[in-house]
């Protein structure tokens, strides 16, 4: 058996771009990408999307662009977006996909700390970029800028000037221009680097997750084999492509063929009129998606049911039983950037299914279990590393070990060694309990834990009972300083449409009903109403624009360095 050693048949590295070059051949005329823009309708088909990809990668490589190098990206959910998911790294680089709702300045940060060498921007977003690269200290070497021009009416293959914008070049220019008989660069090993994702919210201390070959491609088959995912599925672009390369689902519908259909714009409307136009089966997105489906006023339920997989943040069990009571058939994940998606899955038990609908909801909430994918999940005590007791009340922090951990932090190698604990696991930051049957619920970040008078309070728990009131459209709690205890629950809610005949509602009566339904200790002190919650563009609320709100009621006291998970 010593003599049985690895050879070059059976050591080819994995990598998730094998996906389109197979579906070229399996899926050759189905449909690949549908979009409408201006009245133009967009239909590719797998083997067109595969030539588009090769001939983009070839002009990528002839404008100097080296393996290993950063090429960023800057759009919305359009076909050259999912592209260029492939095309970047058959070209042997790294895609580094940019939040399409940064400021400037932000941005501007991101590319220096990227050191990008080529961008492709939107040319609705084109100014963005110009702007931050006019932030650039003098003398820094900036990135090339290729535009994507959705205007094929109008002719740039000559210009170099749009809307008073200089660009490099046009991304058609690309495409058409490339060498259809190119040889995309494979990895020398999987795991050389694929992707490079900043954490949401990143300013002045960027966190660059640097992502595998190897990590999305196991990544992107086990999300698809935790989904039940069938071949040649309809998916609907609702979750932004730039969000964790779409929870690596970008290359994971390559592999079943699947229809994408593209929306620069998701909202409402737009959504149920693409599900009902082109039969939709699969969507993606963080809760407050689903809040927005649930809550558009006479809606009818839908004929088929959609499959819809959220995570991001954890979902209300109110907000799953109003979207499920649509035909929405939803699925509840739980990942990070750091781990390229969703790692964590509510794995559904047949046991479960004669429940009344609000018990099924509260089943569904949890994150679940592990994925196959990721060999071991855990809860443990912060400051002794040890597993907590699993009866779903003990609270620790949520640990992985698994194949699509990313590589580390860009240029923060302290910051990659705080991540990654002795004993081998990852640290997500996330504060979660296990219950006696295995299954993980999240409680919070650990910077969201609001201690009042020494006892713990989880916001998700107080934030799960304001969703309950029917006249709550959307809740986040954070801590608010407090002269006595330290600090106490305060919520932001925005409320559903005042209908005929209802009255306002006030702080006193949002105050009530939690003190009806929780622990006094944990019942907001403070209800501030808004129109709408800050979100980031994947619908986390910013809760840390919030937290500054807070501060302005008070001087918020300094928290111990460690947080008493035990309590």
């Amino acid at each position: 058996m010593e003599l049985l050693i690895p050879f070059s048949p059976n050591s080819v590295p994995l990598t998730p771009l094998n996906f389109l070059e197979r579906a070229a051949t399996a899926y050759t005329d189905c449909p690949s990408l549908t979009y409408t823009h201006n009245n133009t309708i967009i239909n590719h088909t797998w083997d067109q999307t595969y030539n588009r990809c090769i001939q983009t990668a070839s002009s990528i490589k002839s404008l100097g662009i080296k393996q290993g190098d950063i090429v960023s990206v800057l759009a919305p959910n359009i076909p050259s977006m999912y592209e260029l998911q492939f095309s970047v790294p058959m070209a042997g680089a790294i895609i580094n996909n940019i939040n399409t709702r940064l400021d400037p300045r932000s941005l501007s940060v991101l590319l220096q700390h990227s050191q990008s060498k080529l961008v492709f921007v939107d040319s609705f977003l084109h100014p963005l970029i110009i702007k931050a690269i006019s932030l650039f200290p003098p003398n820094t070497p900036h990135p090339q800028i290729i535009l994507i021009n959705e205007n094929h009416d109008q002719d740039h293959q000559d210009r170099k000037i749009t809307n008073g914008y200089s660009f490099d070049y046009e991304y058609n220019q690309l495409v058409e221009g490339g060498d259809p008989n190119f040889k995309w660069v494979r990895p020398k090993s999987e795991w050389d680097a694929i992707a490079l994702n900043y954490t949401s919210g990143t300013t002045n201390n960027p966190k660059g997750v640097v992502l595998s070959h190897r990590g999305n491609y196991i990544l992107a088959i086990d999300t698809l084999l935790e989904w039940s995912v069938p071949k040649q599925p309809v998916y609907l672009w609702t979750l932004p492509m730039f969000h964790a390369n779409g929870w690596s689902l970008t290359w994971g519908m390559a592999a079943v063929g699947a229809s994408n259909i593209c929306l620069r714009k998701v909202d409402a409307p737009n959504v149920y009129q693409a599900i009902r136009t082109h039969g939709v089966t699969h969507m993606c997105g963080a809760p407050v998606v689903l809040n927005m489906l649930a809550n558009i006023p006479n809606v009818e339920p839908l004929e088929k049911g959609v499959r819809i997989l959220t995570a991001g943040a954890p979902p209300p069990a109110s907000v799953l039983y109003r979207t499920e009571s649509l035909g929405f058939v939803v699925s509840h994940g739980y990942g990070l950037t750091e781990t390229g998606g969703l790692v964590v899955h509510s794995e559904w038990k047949s046991k479960w299914d004669p429940l009344p609908a609000e018990e099924k909801a509260r089943l569904k909430a949890r994150q679940g279990v592990g994925s196959l994918g990721m060999t071991e999940v855990d809860v443990v005590d912060p400051n002794t590393g040890r597993p907590v007791e699993r009866d779903g009340l003990t609270l620790g922090e949520v640990v992985l070990k698994g194949g699509s951990v990313m590589l580390g932090y860009l240029k923060d190698p302290e910051g990659t060694s705080r991540s990654m604990t002795r004993s081998g696991w990852f640290r997500t930051g996330d504060v979660g309990v296990i219950h006696k049957d295995g299954y993980l619920e999240i409680k919070d970040r650990l910077k969201d834990i609001i201690i009042s008078g020494g006892e713990n309070i989880s916001s998700v728990e107080v934030e799960a009972v304001l969703y309950t009131h029917p006249r709550v459209n959307e809740a986040a709690v954070v801590a608010r300083p407090d002269d006595f205890w330290g600090e106490t629950p305060c919520a932001f809610v925005s409320l559903k449409r005042k209908g005929m005949g209802e009255e306002i509602i006030t702080e006193k009566e949002i105050i009530e009903y939690c003190r009806e339904r929780m622990a006094h200790y944990m019942v907001p002190k403070t209800v501030v109403f808004q129109e709408e919650l800050p979100k980031t563009s994947t619908g986390k609320v910013q809760k840390f624009l919030l937290r500054e709100i807070a501060k302005t009621m008070g001087l918020l006291k300094p928290r111990p360095k460690t947080v008493n998970l035990c309590t």
